[in-house]
């Protein structure tokens, strides 16, 4: 077994139980995500496409991003299994900051069967992390410290399964990790105020207090899910068509004239 320095639970994590889950492929989604704001509401999502990879069910859905709004990412595993999360917000993962591919080697969070997790900012030590906010491309995480924005307005989660135990008689080598990004000292050349502004981005927030500590797992080569939410501010989203935000059709009874009219050919005085 790995025991991963970069694989963490958090105390939040132990949670009441959901529907069970079928490994069949039947089931809609093995995981629900939901993007929630700091009172507890959902963002509005739209379903963009639902297909699959191998073994891997891909989920596209897009989101209305609200301007400076707090937000969280609630996970809720719906197996019997304990799996493992990465989650990268604007492409970089929210716990190390790196750029992420959403591969197995990633730093992820654990959650335990029919259990759930709320993600709420950007880690910087093991009991603290930086809030989400939905900001403005120039002032986001990933474009401040990084100079990146090659994955600008995503919201991306794999889900691993844990390994089934015992080990095979055989071990296949595992890939090795992929080099480190940049840091923010080698952001690529270019100039930030170049860059458009009418992409919506996640920002370094305020401090909050999130304890986690470091669990033992080796997760499974490939996910058994991803779902990637690409986040728009609602006038994106009206003018690319997604949301239909043209004038509403007449009501009858609630739309009606403040005087009656003259009946045709009526004469006037």
């Amino acid at each position: 077994m790995r025991y991963s320095a970069l694989a963490f639970i958090t105390a939040a994590i132990m949670t009441a139980a959901a529907p069970a889950y079928a490994h069949d492929g039947s089931s809609s989604e093995a995981v629900s995500i939901d993007i929630v704001s700091e009172r507890g509401g959902l963002f509005l999502s739209i379903p963009h496409r639902d297909s699959w990879q191998g073994e891997t069910h891909i989920i596209k859905n897009y989101l209305e991003a609200r301007r400076g709004a707090n937000y969280g990412i609630c996970i809720r595993n719906r197996t019997p299994d304990r799996i493992g999360v990465v989650i990268a917000v604007d492409g970089r993962n929210i716990i190390s900051g790196k750029q992420s591919d959403l591969k197995n080697t990633e730093a992820m969070y654990i959650i335990n069967s029919y259990g759930q997790g709320s993600y709420e900012g950007w880690r910087t030590t093991s009991d603290k992390v930086h809030k989400f906010y939905f900001t403005d491309v120039a002032d986001s995480y990933s474009v401040r410290t990084f100079g990146d924005d090659s994955a600008m307005g995503v919201i991306a989660v794999a889900v691993y399964r844990e390994k089934s135990w015992p080990k095979p008689l055989y071990e296949r080598k595992r890939p090795q990790d992929s080099p480190a990004a940049p840091s923010a000292e080698q952001r690529p050349r270019g100039k930030m105020e170049a860059l458009d502004d009418e992409r919506a981005g996640t920002g370094f927030g305020d401090e909050e207090y999130s304890p986690t500590v470091r669990v033992a797992f080796e997760p499974e080569k490939k996910p058994v899910q991803k779902t990637l939410i690409k986040y728009e501010w609602r006038e994106v989203l009206c003018r690319k068509g997604i949301l239909h935000c043209g004038q509403e059709a007449h009501n009858r009874l609630w739309d009606e004239d403040v005087y009656a009219p003259f009946p045709p050919g009526y004469p006037r005085y």
